[in-house]
């Protein structure tokens, strides 16, 4: 019973770390939350609209409402935002199928990486992802178009063969993540955020507690990866713990 009691309070206590080590976050990036927002809304879509330039974004897509934006970190690091004010997984406009397939569009635009580098970039070591409401420190929806860590690559390789377009609970790295395949037309045809609020269980109430991470197979198939938030695991739902910014992937 004195064991039970112990574990009890060690649990407490590191949620209570976390929630104030979040909260410290939080108040930290209160003041530049928008900062992207307000690099789409104030600076690319107008100097788009106005000059037929897109800086500072590398594209500005009206046609399709979003935009692609290096990031500061990383060699080949991307962001596709969307033109409007959508912040994030847990906005009900992800949801609706008249919103652009951001996944899909950000899936295409990885070729921004091969630009960069000045050379190829073969699909096995690019990833996108987006992290969960606690997970991420800026308020403007962001897909993160970066490189695959190398040992994420290596998991899924192993895993090739036992993947379907069935749900599963797979270990990737520290956290469990649920996974499925996809066909190219699948994610053309349905949004990932579409597809994971109509099959995860209880998923369409708790969006925000979501993050998406896809990467390619072996043999051609699209992965959707699915982290959910559990503070007690030191989780908070961010899906870019897949990505190396860094992309040694790349280097090997």
């Amino acid at each position: 019973m004195q064991g039970r009691k112990r574990v009890l309070i060690v649990v407490a206590l590191i949620a209570i770390a976390l929630t104030a080590g979040c909260a410290s976050v939080a108040y930290n990036h209160k003041n530049n939350s928008d900062a992207l927002w307000r690099i789409v809304s104030q600076k690319c879509v107008p100097n788009q609209q106005q000059n037929n330039d897109p800086t500072p974004c590398r594209l500005v897509d009206l046609h399709n409402s979003y935009v692609v934006l290096k990031d500061r970190v990383g060699p080949l690091q991307f962001l596709l935002m969307p033109v409007e004010k959508i912040t994030g997984i847990e906005s009900p406009k992800v949801l609706n199928p008249s919103t652009p397939n951001f996944f899909a569009e950000a899936w295409r635009s990885r070729h921004y990486m091969e630009e960069k580098r000045g050379q190829p970039v073969d699909d096995s070591a690019v990833a996108l992802a987006i992290n969960s409401l606690r997970g991420r420190t800026q308020n403007q929806l962001h897909i993160h178009i970066s490189c695959l860590r190398p040992d994420i690559r290596q998991r899924l390789d192993s895993l090739n063969a036992s993947l379907s377009s069935k749900w599963q609970s797979e270990q990737l790295g520290s956290h469990e993540y649920q996974v499925r395949t996809l066909t190219s037309d699948e994610l053309i045809k349905t949004s990932p955020f579409i597809r994971v609020a109509n099959e995860l269980p209880g998923a369409r109430d708790e969006m925000y507690k979501y993050g998406i991470a896809m990467a390619s197979l072996q043999d051609g198939r699209r992965v959707l990866m699915v982290i959910k938030r559990n503070l007690l695991l030191l989780n908070r739902g961010s899906a870019e713990e897949l990505q190396d910014h860094s992309c040694s992937i790349l280097k090997s």
